[in-house]
């Protein structure tokens, strides 16, 4: 693994027991550029992880908790009056830093999440005209319950489709759930061991890793099966494909590699692809599940060699 991406890792083990392969896949993330979903219930750590990720990359970290009654002028900022100067001055929202925590997205009304996420889409916000930048790099953790409906607004699909990827933390094993309970929960335990600014180079490295074009063929041909299956019937979009792409070249990255190979494909696929397919009626009525019809699809897939 990279070494200056495994002092990261090392860093937010210290608070998050048991779980090195969704700290890596959110790292490998971030450095694709993207932005992530944690769908899972409460209590499992999401919050502690985005904390920890803040700290031990020294980010400008800001969290919103999601209610029916959080604003977009609350993500985005808002003009007001200033008398002495006689002009209207930009107060920035919570979205102006570089890791915002979207603490239970789906608590918000519709208006309010269509905001933030196109403030992911562009990295800018318009208020009375202006345009403001957000600063670099810039993250979005987005947090929802995928088993509480009550008081809850459904990101569309189309919405979903703006986060990178979807991972689910889970329960922590046994081991992991001693660990817990026996560290001092008030200890600040992480460390900075890498700045945003060598995160912004590193970032820059990814997209300069190197890919033949079998691995595009590859990308493509599972994007187009995808579109042709029987037992989905929203596949793969251009989007998507790409964010197969940029997840392939953030993981060689990580593993110290310069190319990318058809394992590093395989190896982000679930995470990337499955909250971007809809299953068709007939899959449903099979009780076929997302992860099965990939799994299908990825055996179906000539895989190359590089």
């Amino acid at each position: 693994m990279n070494e200056r991406i495994y002092n990261v890792v090392n860093e937010i083990r210290k608070n998050i027991k048991g779980k090195d392969d969704i700290i890596q896949m959110v790292l490998c993330t971030m450095l694709a550029g993207g932005h992530i979903l944690l769908e899972d219930i409460p209590g499992v750590g999401k919050t502690t992880l985005a904390l920890a990720i803040s700290k031990a990359m020294s980010l400008d970290y800001r969290r919103v908790q999601f209610t029916p009654d959080v604003m977009p002028s609350d993500i985005t900022g808002f003009s007001m009056y200033n008398a002495q100067t006689q002009s209207f001055e930009y107060h920035e929202g919570a979205a102006i830093c570089n890791l915002l925590l979207a603490d239970e997205i789906n608590r918000t009304s519709p208006k309010t999440q269509s905001a933030l996420l196109e403030l992911m889409e562009e990295g800018k916000v318009t208020v009375d005209g202006q345009v403001h930048e957000v600063k670099r790099p810039f993250f979005v953790i987005a947090t929802q319950n995928p088993f509480g409906s009550a008081g809850t607004q459904r990101l569309p699909e189309s919405q979903m489709d703006r986060f990178m990827v979807r991972l689910s933390m889970g329960y922590p094993d046994h081991q992991s759930s001693i660990d817990i309970l026996k560290a001092d929960a008030f200890d600040d335990l992480v460390q900075c061991v890498i700045s945003k600014e060598e995160f912004t180079k590193m970032q820059a490295d990814v997209r300069n890793v190197f890919v033949d074009d079998a691995i595009n063929e590859m990308i493509v041909n599972y994007s187009e099966a995808s579109r042709l299956s029987d037992n989905i019937l929203v596949g793969i979009s251009p989007r998507g494909s790409k964010a197969i792409l940029r997840m392939a070249k953030a993981q060689a990255y990580l593993f110290n590699r310069n190319y990318v190979t058809a394992e590093d494909v395989l190896a982000i696929l679930p995470s990337t692809v499955a909250h971007r397919i809809v299953l068709s009626t007939k899959a449903k009525a099979k009780n076929i599940s997302v992860e099965q019809v990939l799994d299908k699809l990825r055996d179906e897939i000539k895989v190359p060699k590089i």
